[in-house]
């Protein structure tokens, strides 16, 4: 098990990538490159979601940024509902900057069987503090 968003944590993330190989991502979440600043106390943790994965470092490629705090994430991932997405939006718990179009297209986007099956195998070895 690997505690989520340490540095143990983004490296079963990027190794089950490897081994998973091509994920089949619908066109929106293909090419959809956005930063990540979460705010774990003291810490911001500085990652981006690019390929259909998380990775430890901000991707020079994005036009996006979301601002979140540790809870909000790891909440989102863990349960993707995209009504409790909006609602953190909506209430000041994700805030973007940059442009927001690529997270329009993720209401329509839905996850390849693929990709479903790296995030379980991902969710599986994944603790929160």
């Amino acid at each position: 098990m690997a505690l989520f968003l340490t540095d143990e944590w983004f490296a079963q993330v990027e190794e089950f990538g490897n081994e998973a190989g091509e994920l089949n991502l619908p066109p929106a979440l293909a090419s959809m490159v956005i930063n990540l600043k979460v705010a774990d106390g003291s810490e911001t943790i500085e990652a981006s979601f690019a390929n259909g994965l998380l990775h430890r470092v901000l991707n020079d490629q994005a036009t996006t940024t979301l601002l979140l705090d540790r809870a909000t994430l790891e909440s989102t991932i863990t349960n993707f509902d995209m009504n409790e997405i909006m609602g953190a939006f909506m209430s000041g718990k994700i805030r973007v900057e940059g442009d927001m179009s690529q997270l329009m297209a993720l209401q329509t986007a839905r996850p390849s069987t693929e990709q479903k099956e790296l995030f379980k195998r991902i969710k599986s070895i994944t603790t929160t503090a």
